[in-house]
């Protein structure tokens, strides 16, 4: 059943891949905006999760424009990040009880880094196959079962396809506390661009600097099956004097970007549930626990992200299907 699952969650990811395939080219110069994910310190060993984690955003804000002269070609726009569709598909194992790690591909629908004349400042391109990512999570103390604080952190590679844009790494601590229903964690990362894409050699003029981001989450457990939260996400853009700011950094400045809102989780067990309703009550208990190592567990999220700045787009609907198994 894992083996066919696993095909499965593979084929499902070439299937996408070969489906929304669209060359194209991302403004890496702009705040790094990564998925609107909490990473948590959970680690079961030998279990394996699909992810599929998705963001769509709405008012977005208006590009600021300068003109350097009379024509098209002679106009410079800013940088800032938006983009108005996300999808990530990745495939997460848990080696041990200290150390998980996550492969994953990122599909983006974003603003144009160069648009042909002025009446499409704003406007988007197609879905594109946007970057492969390997991440690590290493727990170095998990939180206890009977409530506390753990601390962990995290690492992740994460490379651009079909573009000349830098590769990036990300990395930073993650801090998680429980204590009977609440739960809250905290990841904050260090976010860096290096390297030369598909470009190779040296180029001292490409922007390698330091972003800054959090993620935030404070829940409460309403259920067996609904967990409530309260989520935030942002970026500082460029860290100190990091990087070599171009043109447009220099026009426009940094594109902080910061967001928060409700996200509200439904959790289930199919599995489980079969396997009760063959049964009659009196072996309802040992059913649950002789296939409680083999669950699927099923968890689905929905929430609005809203946004706290003016670089930042007004909503954004983020949900999420994770399939654990």
């Amino acid at each position: 059943m894992e083996l066919a699952l696993n095909r499965a969650a593979i084929a499902a990811m070439a299937v996408l891949s070969a489906t929304f395939f669209v060359p194209g080219k991302k403004a890496a110069a702009g705040p790094a905006i990564g998925q609107f994910e909490v990473k948590d310190l959970d680690a079961e060993p030998g279990r394996m999760e699909f992810q599929s984690q998705n963001a769509h955003s709405w008012g977005q804000p208006n590009r600021k424009i300068v003109r350097e002269g009379p024509g098209d070609d002679d106009v410079l726009y800013d940088d800032n990040s938006i983009v108005q569709q996300r999808h990530a598909l990745e495939m997460e194992g848990t080696l041990t009880h200290f150390l998980r790690m996550r492969l994953g591909i990122e599909y983006e629908r974003e603003r144009f880094e160069e648009p042909e004349n002025v009446g499409l400042a704003n406007a988007f391109g197609e879905l594109e196959f946007d970057e492969i990512a390997a991440e690590v999570v290493t727990i170095f103390k998990p939180v206890p079962k009977s409530g506390g604080v753990g601390f962990g952190a995290l690492a992740e590679f994460e490379h651009p396809i079909g573009s000349d844009d830098l590769n990036t790494i990300v990395f930073g601590p993650i801090v998680e506390a429980k204590n009977g229903p609440w739960g809250a964690i905290g990841n904050l990362t260090f976010i860096h661009y290096f390297g030369n894409g598909e470009r190779g050699g040296p180029e001292p003029d490409r922007d390698q600097k330091w972003d800054l981001g959090y993620t935030a989450q404070l829940s409460y457990k309403v259920s067996e099956n609904w967990t409530y939260t309260l989520e935030a996400y942002g970026t500082f853009d460029r860290l100190g004097d990091t990087g070599t700011p171009g043109e447009e950094r220099l026009a426009f400045g940094d594109q902080d970007q910061h967001r928060a809102g409700p996200v509200a989780y439904y959790s289930f067990s199919p599995r489980q549930r079969s396997a009760l309703a063959e049964v009659d009550e009196t072996d309802a208990d040992d059913g649950a626990e002789g296939n409680e190592a083999d669950e699927i567990e099923v968890s689905l999220g929905v929430g609005m992200l809203f946004g706290l700045n003016q670089n930042t787009p007004d909503e954004t609907l983020k949900w999420s299907v994770e399939v654990e198994f």
